[in-house]
């Protein structure tokens, strides 16, 4: 029979956050795939664990030629327990390939729930927590950042991105840019942690505290679009419509998505408008 693939969730600050089933998991392991296997002697010191079980590591460099023998375990019988330095793995950490190559050979995958820096920072930003998105990290390249921001110029869920500390402030300026500097934001950085600091307030405020320089993991959440003007369907006015989202620095193909999006019409035939 095939073994059992675990994502065990770990604390994203204090120990003491860790579910008790996580410590159990990790003694029963018959492998422990670990992001940072310094981080998990760490962790498994904290929770008083001792791994029975082979440690290997699993990150983003060697995620891809590692999964097939992670794999080859999981096909043979082995329970594997995998984590991450913080958080879910596969949410903007490794894991997916592996879960998806699980899944494709009907090895069971299942997970131990644990803390989540995307949710607890939803929870204290103080925005509407009703509807929400999460967007992971933006492009590190200037220009694919400003075409996704401009996808998501009509986004009327509440936003939740990661972002590295040294990257937040041109981040922050970035989406002020694109979504106005008066839109409200959060940025939660070190949650859980000691120095736990939440700072609220408009978009480019925050992006001119963030220029004095942020320190530790970061996460921003940001209100949601109060919803994008119609645009009228005669075919000046679509064209027009197109033409004011590219120069924004959405593509042609995203622009008439949006376009298609808001006039409530077919893609393809606000396609045929635009190149007729």
């Amino acid at each position: 029979m095939a073994g059992v693939l675990v994502l065990a969730g770990t604390p994203i600050g204090q120990a003491g956050d860790a579910p008790p089933r996580l410590a159990a998991e990790l003694a029963g392991a018959d492998v422990v795939a670990a992001e940072d296997t310094r981080r998990l002697k760490r962790l498994c010191a904290d929770l008083g664990v001792t791994l029975a079980g082979r440690v290997v590591s699993y990150f983003e460099g060697n995620e891809q030629a590692r999964t097939p023998a992670l794999l080859e375990a999981l096909l043979a019988g082995d329970r594997v327990v995998l984590v991450t330095d913080a958080g879910m793995p596969s949410v903007s950490d490794p894991g997916y390939r592996l879960v998806a190559a699980a899944v494709a050979h009907d090895v069971r995958v299942t997970a131990v729930p644990g803390p989540s820096a995307v949710l607890t920072a939803l929870a204290v930003s103080g925005l509407p927590v009703d509807r929400f998105c999460f967007e992971g990290f933006l492009p590190r390249k200037a220009g694919e950042r400003d075409r996704r921001l401009a996808a998501l110029a009509a986004e009327e869920r509440t936003m939740v991105f990661f972002e590295a500390p040294h990257r937040a402030e041109a981040a922050l300026a970035a989406m002020a840019e694109a979504w106005g500097e008066d839109r409200s934001a959060a940025v939660c950085r070190e949650l859980t942690k000691t120095h736990e600091e939440v700072r609220r307030g408009p978009l480019a405020e925050l992006a001119a505290w963030a220029a004095e320089g942020v320190r530790g993991e970061v996460t921003i959440v940001v209100e949601g679009s109060s919803g994008a003007p119609a645009v009228a369907t005669d075919p000046g006015s679509l064209r027009t419509a197109v033409a004011e989202l590219e120069a924004t620095g959405s593509t042609r193909k995203e622009a008439i998505a949006e376009v298609a999006r808001r006039a409530g019409l077919p893609k393809r035939e606000v396609y045929d408008v635009v190149h007729r």
